[in-house]
């Protein structure tokens, strides 16, 4: 009785197993699929970039794009404080190496707060150069996984 539950199960099995791998071909009538960075996008409310890439490869985003709370931490950046968090200004290593290379100490990151979250949240600013430079920013809203350049200056 064992036995035959057994080799039930293996056959059973097999048969998932030898399924799995094969794939149908598309019908005519199924939508296009949109590329993964598209549908995380529009999933997560993230800036849309600008459309154009940057000298360094990454993906633009106006000022304009950037949710209130970059802006004014683009602001504070500026005026060299006082930041709300502790850790703001740190020196931030580049470890993902997404952003240019420089070498240690040239980027310094700041939290841009997050509504409702009970910590700092995932978005940050990424700011190379001397301190209340912002020059040469990029904006995460997922914690280093990508970046974006911010691409001008905040206006009052």
């Amino acid at each position: 009785m064992k036995r035959a539950w057994v080799l039930s199960c293996i056959l059973g099995l097999s048969v998932v197993l030898s399924v799995c791998g094969k794939e149908e071909p598309p019908s005519r009538t199924q939508a296009p699929v949109q590329p993964a960075e598209a549908v995380q996008q529009a999933q997560a409310g993230q800036p849309a970039a600008t459309g154009r890439q940057t000298p360094d490869g990454l993906p633009a985003v106006q000022i304009a794009q950037l949710p209130t709370q970059a802006v004014a931490t683009l602001r504070l950046i500026e005026a060299g404080g006082p930041f709300p968090y502790e850790k703001d200004g740190v020196v931030f290593g580049n470890r993902e190496r997404l952003l240019p290379r420089h070498p240690r100490g040239y980027y310094h990151e700041y939290t841009v707060p997050t509504p409702r979250a009970r910590d700092r949240g995932a978005r940050r600013i990424i700011c190379g150069g001397p301190k209340r430079q912002i020059g040469d920013c990029y904006y995460t809203d997922d914690h280093y996984a990508s970046f974006k350049r911010i691409a001008d200056q905040p206006r009052d």
